[in-house]
């Protein structure tokens, strides 16, 4: 839509200070769409993919939000001190900063971060388990050789709480998958693992599709 404001830096505070969040579309008087990258290096690869799709919502008057969450982004925080119970209050303050009827966009991982949000819907592409997570970054450590996951030094307490972990079901919830995925889903799509590239990359093809849906459903 043509006039509406284009990306910007915002804020939003929460118990354990302020962090950045990157704004799209209108202020007020429309939906929003608050979305959480698949997490550690899934999350690096996958983000170029994210801001287009909320760009894309953003031409048709829905507003996005893309939060840092405490140690990733431009926070100030140290990664190896963040936990998921942090994660889950920093993304529900950003979700209640942002006003208006809020619907979350999850990809991966994300889904795990916004249980402790008060929201209308929930769009989850292939959403993933805690458990599966940890598994997946216990087997990179042993491949790599090293002490870190991936290049990320986390704690304890972060490995713990995610290996227990499962999305949230409450409240209007779509599910979407690859169709490469033999997992259940609403729907199931074309387009590539963007989270398993080599480097970060993009799929215009999925995107849009992924744009749509989201449109219509948040219409719904």
């Amino acid at each position: 839509m043509a006039g509406e404001p284009g990306p910007r830096i915002a804020y939003y505070d929460w118990a354990g200070g302020r962090e950045a969040m990157l704004r799209f579309g209108p202020e007020d008087g429309a939906p929003v769409v608050v979305a959480a990258l698949p997490l550690f290096e899934e999350g690096n690869r996958t983000r170029a993919a994210m801001v287009d799709v909320l760009r894309r919502l953003a031409a048709r008057g829905i507003a996005g939000v893309l939060p840092d969450l405490p140690g990733t982004g431009e926070s100030l925080w140290a990664t190896s001190d963040a936990t998921l119970a942090i994660w889950r209050a920093a993304f529900a303050a950003a979700c209640s900063a942002v006003g208006g009827a809020v619907h979350v966009v999850a990809w991966r991982g994300g889904a795990l971060v916004d249980g402790e949000a008060v929201v209308a819907s929930r769009w989850y592409l292939a959403p993933q388990s805690g458990a599966g997570l940890v598994r997946e970054l216990e087997r990179v450590r042993r491949v790599a050789g090293g002490e870190d996951f991936a290049g990320n030094v986390l704690s304890a307490g972060m490995i713990e709480g995610m290996a227990v972990a499962e999305v949230a079901t409450a409240g209007p919830l779509r599910v979407v998958r690859l169709e490469s995925d033999p997992k259940a889903a609403d729907r199931k799509v074309p387009g590539a693992a963007l989270w398993r590239t080599v480097e970060p990359g993009i799929d215009a093809s999925l995107q849009a599709v992924i744009a749509d849906d989201v449109f219509d459903w948040v219409n719904s």
